[in-house]
């Protein structure tokens, strides 16, 4: 079984990414980290998606389509399939993506597509710290610390991503209303998308998920 999983920023992809992998036995492919190992490792496609990323802009197809086929080209353990996280994020992506894939074992089953409202968005990622030393995550306005600004784990500092602010939220909501969204209605017409109501508890989201992935 091969996924997309698809939700503009803060809709819980990350989250209910790794319980599918667990639950089904699939290689999380994640451009996020895919990204992170290009930048660390000072590629030049790392440094250039970088700097876009510094923007809170999306990465140019070109890079992130080399980025995920190098990936793909390395793969030597399938699994029972594969969950794509973060991609393709365009429609141009998507057809990309099917050239790659067709008539392979690769090709995409089924898109997940995590539906949450701009206000809850805005409050799970403004609201959003990090604690800078042992990286646990928490949220001023859905899980507090007990001490504010001090993590209730191990005692380290709260941080804030630079760009987890309600001006970069909107440029990122924008890109995703313009670039991803179009995606999904290009799956719609084939039947491929199935919505998840992720403005739930954990236990509601993740049995929507499983229902969804049931058959496929």
């Amino acid at each position: 079984m091969n996924i997309f999983i698809m939700g503009a920023p803060g809709s819980g992809k990350g989250t209910f990414s790794s319980k599918i992998k667990e639950e089904y036995n699939l290689n999380h492919i994640s451009t996020g980290d895919i990204f992170r190992a290009n930048i660390s490792q000072g590629t030049e496609l790392g440094l250039q998606a970088k700097a876009y990323a510094e923007q809170g802009k999306l990465v140019p197809d070109e890079i992130t389509n080399k980025m995920v086929k190098d990936y793909l080209a390395t793969l030597s353990d399938k699994k029972n399939g594969y969950l794509l996280d973060g991609y393709p994020r365009t429609l141009d992506q998507a057809k990309a993506f099917e050239e790659m894939t067709d008539g392979t074992d690769l090709a995409v089953d089924v898109i997940l597509a995590m539906d949450v409202p701009t206000d809850v968005l805005t409050r799970r990622i403004t609201g959003r710290r990090t604690c800078k030393d042992c990286g646990e995550i928490y949220n001023i306005y859905s899980k507090p610390t007990k001490v504010e600004g001090v993590c209730d784990r191990c005692g380290g500092e709260l941080t804030q991503r630079k760009d987890d602010n309600e001006e970069s939220l909107k440029v990122r909501l924008d890109e995703y209303s313009n670039n991803t969204e179009p995606v999904i209605d290009y799956y719609e017409k084939k039947n491929m998308v199935s919505h998840i109501n992720a403005d739930a508890s954990m236990d509601e989201i993740w049995s929507s998920v499983k229902e969804a992935l049931k058959n496929k």
